[in-house]
């Protein structure tokens, strides 16, 4: 997947200035964007400041580190379950 130029803080103050009162298409000039690019950034990033940004980054990372730790733990288990069927 194609990363972004753009970091989530510029997305987000890319965002801000729509609130203020520019025009979504003066800002995707402004910006080198489409139309598009914004109104899917506006439905993903809408409505956040950097303090919010930086909390979804945080529950994203600990998500990951959870699912991890699930999928080991099912491995495990699933070891255990064919090592107690073979000595029965």
């Amino acid at each position: 997947m194609k990363t972004s130029k753009f970091s989530e803080s510029q997305i987000v103050s890319t965002l801000k200035q729509q609130e203020a009162g520019l025009k979504v298409a003066a800002i995707c000039r402004e910006h080198g964007i489409s139309q598009a690019t914004f109104y899917k950034w506006r439905s993903k990033y809408g409505g956040m400041d950097a303090s919010m940004l930086k909390r979804v980054k945080e529950l994203e990372q600990e998500n990951a580190r959870l699912k991890k730790m699930y999928a080991d733990a099912q491995l495990e288990a699933h070891a255990m379950k064919e090592a107690l069927a073979k000595k029965w």
